[in-house]
């Protein structure tokens, strides 16, 4: 007998024939004499209606009651499930993540996994019930609920593969695996059939949606086999792995990411320590910064410009001009009409001419770069939010058309 975990998304239990189909895929792992244990997210696009409700209300509401709002989106998705499967005779019970135990930091809408229970999920698969979980979830030290951010039912589904050591964990989506870039941007993507934690890490980092990154972490950490499946088709998925096969491609993938701000910092004083005063202030409000350039000192000032994400940019910009005369800077500028675009491969950096290939490929597509960022396994620009998909397809077709 194995103990899998199978996490499935909102667009795979949208509706109600999306949930009999999921019920389906869980009945049929459960009667092959496997222990499971199911995640769910919030169905279709529940999140983005309840956010819509709040606004109607509060524009500005804190993010303890959002997390209130947000984390029956899960429940409904795991009790109509498990309303299925009870229809279908199998044994089985929904939790939501306080029933379970599942701890976490007291960062409304971005929380993190401080430690799971499994008192109680061991106690229902001792009695050979399912197991549904409410995704996205948890419970902080004073018993409010906290969510994970974006994509956190994949860090769920992960966590609880690390802590009960599962034989196998099973992210199912609407598409059958992980892709060279997005196949909505470019028809002829590639399904890889695998591909090595840190690439996905990377891929997901930099704005490729199929699966969290704080989840890629939390697999690569515990050696969690994890995979990548059609929630729709029954075939091959893409197996996130620590080593793969070598490739001919020295990249794995094309990201992009549209949910970004630029924020510059000008005419700031030349003195040590001015960066630590900067992103110091940023991280102890959890504002955080990607991609990040200082220019070339000039007379007693520079510029420090970086990146954070859109809902965060008005926030960092108020905290700044609030210390302005201890960072001792001339103006802000700011710019949330922009995108990144990154490769990613291991060992892409050790491999000449990558770097020139895709910057060639930008500029053959008439392309402005407007900053360069890199690391042993990616190469990242900051583009007009409006050249974004142009990039990726030009970028893509350099890189796999040729091969």
């Amino acid at each position: 007998m194995s103990l899998i975990v199978q996490k499935f998304g909102g667009s795979s239990v949208k509706n109600a024939d999306r949930i009999r189909h999921v019920a389906g895929i869980i009945q049929k792992t459960y009667e092959a004499g496997n222990d499971v244990i199911v995640v769910l997210s919030a169905q279709g696009d529940t999140t983005d209606d309840l956010i819509a409700k709040a606004e109607e209300i509060n524009p500005r509401a804190s993010r303890r009651e959002m997390d209130m709002l947000l984390s029956t989106g899960e429940q409904i998705s795991v009790a109509l499930c498990a309303m299925e499967l009870e229809r279908r005779g199998v044994a089985c019970i929904s939790l939501a993540a306080w029933q379970v135990g599942f701890h976490s930091t007291s960062v409304h809408s971005d929380a993190r996994i401080l430690k799971i229970d499994t008192e109680r999920i061991q106690s229902e698969l001792d009695q050979h019930r399912v197991v549904l979980v409410a995704g996205f979830q948890g419970v902080d030290r004073a018993g409010d609920v906290t969510t994970l951010g974006r994509g956190g039912s994949d860090t769920s589904a992960v966590a609880l593969a690390a802590v009960f050591k599962a034989q196998l964990c099973q992210i199912f989506t609407d598409v059958d695996g992980v892709y060279t870039t997005d196949p909505r941007i470019v028809p002829n993507a590639r399904k890889l059939d695998e591909i090595t934690y840190d690439e996905m890490l990377e891929l997901a980092s930099q704005g490729a949606q199929v699966l969290h990154n704080r989840s890629v972490e939390l697999a690569k950490k515990y050696h969690v086999n994890l995979e990548v499946v059609s929630s729709l088709e029954d075939k091959p998925g893409t197996t996130v792995k620590e080593v793969t096969k070598m490739e001919k491609t020295n990249i794995a993938g094309v990201a992009k990411d549209t949910s970004i701000a630029r924020v510059a910092l000008v005419g700031l004083q030349h003195n040590p320590g001015v960066a630590f005063q900067v992103f110091d202030l940023l991280s102890k409000s959890n504002i955080n910064v990607d991609v990040i350039l200082q220019s070339i000192g000039r007379e007693e000032t520079k510029d420090i410009t970086f990146t954070v994400h859109k809902k965060d940019m008005d926030e960092a910009v108020d905290i700044l001009n609030e210390h302005k005369d201890a960072l001792k800077f001339d103006h802000i500028n700011t710019d949330d009409k922009i995108g990144k675009v990154s490769i990613v491969g291991v060992g892409l950096m050790s491999n000449c001419g990558v770097a020139a290939r895709m910057f060639e490929a930008l500029y053959e597509a008439g392309i402005n770069i407007q900053m360069i960022n890199t690391s042993e396994i990616r190469v990242s620009v900051l583009l007009n939010e409006t050249d974004v998909d142009k990039a990726v397809r030009s970028i893509h077709a350099k890189f796999f058309d040729e091969v």
